[in-house]
């Protein structure tokens, strides 16, 4: 029997692996499954997008999804993908940690809902904190043997040696047995017999699916796995970050604009990827979209369509239309006008990292030159003399319109009662910020 959320998910390309007789499991009635998200900061960064939209989709598809928020995991640090290890966070910070996160994950599925596959939110640290050594080596330990634990791909490669890491510690050796416990936790508690992660999960799922089994002697217990693919980029450079590190989902972290802004960069290549994991747009529109790209490239269609999507449903419909808004500001014919018209935020989301110098109001309203706006008074250029040639050369502007030696800055210039924009040339910004 066909799938209606396995064939969604294959044709966007988010599956990697899936466990034999899960489609199954889909199919015959509603099932509840899971992600786990480790709380390593007190946000998520776009990395977590793509299990947070596979729990939308399940849930979408009918099935029950459980967000789990690693309040104990997080204490020990998940060897899989890394090369040496984690530093343990303190219960305060960890604590923090957990309470971002549970914000987060709270904006994309309603914990408050009474339908019947309503999601649910769970931190492990709620039934791990009173789980003594002894109890859980006896009752959780005796299940798995060490020569299963030692043939994942994750301890075996921490302990080969490769990369110059330096073997692994007991600590995150047992990371995969509680994660396996966490599965069977959630089995006995509340029936959810799927568990989904990226593809660099699969050693630490199908340790929990094999728990699962193992703890129920005498009983048949089902327990199923499925995988998606992590995102990389066409460049084979890592996804997620951009020049100034991680692209955030709180707008504290990474503005709305900025947040745009990665989307709408996107490769082509990308691009064309992206739509389909990153929207909930649906098949025929995808395809239509991506043949009208190809088309006419040099229209960004796709890019556009995708900082769309992803900004509107990360953020608000919105804050959308202000960072797009902000964005054609840039290239607009009459951008001193326009650019008057953002909000000081945006405005200083839009020029962040752009090289700023104050002045006092009393000094700005003397009538400051342009000798005194790019050298004196600022040190936006090395001198005087390098101010004057680049006005001499024509290449001095203000709020984008070009000036003169003779001109004097005035009110009449200041965005935000506060900001003046000087350019030289196209590619050198400074900000003038009057106080």
């Amino acid at each position: 029997m066909a799938n209606a959320f396995v064939d969604e998910l294959r044709w966007r390309g988010m599956v990697h692996d899936i466990m034999p007789g899960t489609e199954e499991q889909l199919s015959k009635e509603m099932t509840t499954a899971y992600i786990g998200f480790d709380p390593t900061s007190d946000s998520l960064h776009i990395g977590s997008l793509v299990p947070i939209i596979l729990l939308v989709h399940l849930e979408k598809a009918g099935h029950k999804p459980i967000a789990l928020v690693g309040g104990a995991t997080g204490m020990i640090g998940d060897p899989s993908g890394k090369s040496d290890e984690r530093n343990l966070l303190d219960e305060i910070t960890l604590n923090q940690n957990v309470a971002g996160i549970k914000a987060v994950l709270s904006r994309f599925l309603d914990f408050d809902s009474k339908a019947k596959n309503a999601p649910v939110l769970v931190n492990n640290y709620d039934w791990m904190k009173n789980f003594s050594f002894i109890d859980f080596a006896r009752d959780v330990g005796k299940r798995i043997t060490v020569n299963y634990m030692m043939a994942k791909d994750s301890v075996k490669k921490r302990l080969s040696g490769d990369d110059g890491n330096v073997g692994m510690s007991f600590t995150e050796f047992t990371y995969q047995l509680i994660q396996g416990y966490d599965f069977y936790h959630l089995y006995k508690n509340y029936n959810c017999v799927l568990q989904m992660g990226g593809s660099d999960q699969w050693g630490n799922i199908t340790t929990g699916t094999e728990l699962v089994r193992r703890m129920h002697v005498g009983e048949e217990a089902k327990a199923f796995a499925m995988t998606c693919p992590l995102i990389t980029k066409a460049d084979g450079s890592k996804f997620g970050k951009s020049e100034g590190g991680n692209i955030w989902l709180d707008a504290d972290k990474t503005s709305v604009y900025k947040f745009y802004q990665f989307w709408l960069n996107t490769t082509d290549e990308d691009a064309e990827k992206y739509i389909k994991i990153f929207t909930f747009l649906d098949r025929t529109t995808i395809e239509q979209l991506i043949k009208e790209h190809q088309e006419s490239p040099h229209l960004r269609l796709l890019q556009k369509h995708l900082a769309e999507e992803v900004t509107t449903f990360v953020h608000t419909k919105a804050d959308f239309e202000n960072a797009e808004k902000a964005s054609n500001i840039l290239f607009s014919k009459s951008f001193k006008a326009d650019i008057k018209t953002l909000d000081e935020k945006t405005f200083l989301d839009v020029f962040e990292g752009v090289p700023q110098a104050e002045i006092s109001k009393a000094d700005f309203d003397k009538g400051l030159d342009m000798i005194g706006a790019l050298a004196a008074q600022t040190n936006f250029l090395a001198s005087n003399g390098e101010a004057r040639r680049a006005l001499k050369e024509n290449s001095i502007s203000v709020n984008k319109e070009k000036v003169t030696d003779t001109y004097i800055l005035s009110d009449d210039d200041l965005i935000n009662n506060h900001y003046v924009i000087i350019n030289k040339g196209k590619k050198n910004t400074y900000i003038l910020k009057v106080i």
